[in-house]
């Protein structure tokens, strides 16, 4: 038996208003400056002034780095760096979805252990905690805030890196759906779908346990019931506020289950085309597990049953038919596209992609590892 390991931040405000208790848990750690990690919309709407601000109201100092691009890359983190050092910030804080968080983590990491941030790439390479780093969600998708995966984009190797480390896990993660009330509709069923695809992997992982499964099956159902709901109507607070709750314990399931082959795919055409990772994971989703049903039916039969699809006398293979369809159907009623080839993917491209897939991290514990020739045939079909 292997040990079974549980990585969450130590503390995670959840619900409507937690931004102020956020402020209130800031205040009483001590920390005197915060380099605010961001992205120029965020800034436009307001939302930055308003938490630096609150800040302020609390005795707390900031500067903030707007530059976090929806790839983060390697500039952004040495950017980002320059600005705390020059700054003499003692903490970081996110403020966003999953790109400032991982840029952050990235940030916080170099911060302490020196060095350059593809040194970090893979499991656990760092030595020392991260510089302290609060996570403020914004979106109800990627989960960063409260995981220790990190990903950041290397152009010049055209890759995204994983970075999988216990030091870059937050210390306190704050999810507020009243801050997510104006995300865009198609920026909801990105982020969604991702929850999804977390949930779904990580129930499907080689390393998942009683507790990640638990986790990623009351994920499922959630996001089944309300993600079509926060698409339709943003305003929605019910919709949002169970999504923060879905996107969570999906996290909670992917943290320490890990993930499988539809990220370590989505990470190339990410890295490659510089595309939205939410809208690939939810374009690859459903073909990744349909190569993954010939060992991981019964389990997708499970997450057909948490869809809400009617399973009743069917065998698992049939059930994994119904869940396919379902996360289809899903996927087309909050208009993700069908293809990756509507996003510009080229048929040409692909061998570079399924070589590089096939050495990122997150495919390790997919259920049944492909050949290069199966995973080229994964992409030609998602095209």
């Amino acid at each position: 038996m292997t040990t079974s390991i549980f990585f969450i931040p130590s503390v995670n405000l959840m619900g409507s208003g937690c931004l102020k208790d956020a402020a209130l848990a800031i205040q009483s750690h001590g920390w005197k400056k915060a380099l605010v990690v961001t992205d120029a919309p965020l800034v436009r709407t307001g939302l930055v002034g308003r938490v630096t601000e609150l800040l302020g109201e609390h005795g707390v100092a900031s500067v903030v780095y707007d530059q976090v691009k929806p790839n983060p890359n390697v500039d952004n983190v040495d950017n980002g760096l320059a600005v705390l050092r020059a700054n003499d910030c003692d903490f970081v804080i996110s403020l966003g979805g999953g790109s400032p968080h991982d840029c952050a983590k990235g940030i916080a990491l170099v911060a302490t252990n020196g060095g350059a941030i593809a040194d970090y790439e893979g499991v656990d390479k760092s030595a020392k905690p991260q510089l302290p780093l609060v996570a403020i969600n914004t979106t109800a998708g990627t989960a960063s805030e409260m995981t220790r995966f990190c990903i950041i984009t290397d152009d010049s190797r055209h890759v995204k890196m994983a970075i999988v480390d216990k030091n870059t896990t937050p210390v306190l993660s704050v999810n507020d759906p009243d801050l997510m009330l104006g995300m865009p509709a198609s920026l909801t069923a990105a982020t969604g779908m991702d929850a999804l695809t977390h949930a779904i992997e990580a129930y499907v992982s080689t390393a998942a346990t009683p507790i990640t499964d638990a986790c990623a099956l009351q994920a499922v159902s959630l996001i089944s019931q309300y993600l079509r709901a926060a698409v339709k109507q943003g305003s929605d607070l019910e919709a949002r506020e169970k999504m923060a709750y879905a996107q969570f314990l999906a996290g909670m399931a992917f943290n320490n289950a890990s993930l499988g082959y539809v990220h370590a795919m989505a990470h190339q055409l990410g890295g490659f085309y510089d595309l939205p990772h939410g809208v690939c994971n939810a374009i690859l989703l459903p073909h990744v597990q349909a190569f993954n049903a010939r060992v991981a039916s019964p389990r997708l039969a499970d997450v057909a049953r948490a869809m809400g699809c009617d399973v009743q006398g069917l065998d698992a293979d049939a059930a994994a038919q119904r869940c396919l369809q379902a996360i289809r159907d899903l996927a087309a009623d909050v208009n993700i596209p069908a293809g990756v080839g509507e996003l510009g993917a080229k048929e040409a491209d692909i061998p570079t992609l399924a070589a590089n897939a096939m050495k990122d991290a997150c495919g390790l514990t997919n259920p049944v590892q492909p050949s290069f020739e199966e995973v080229c045939a994964i992409y030609r079909a998602a095209l």
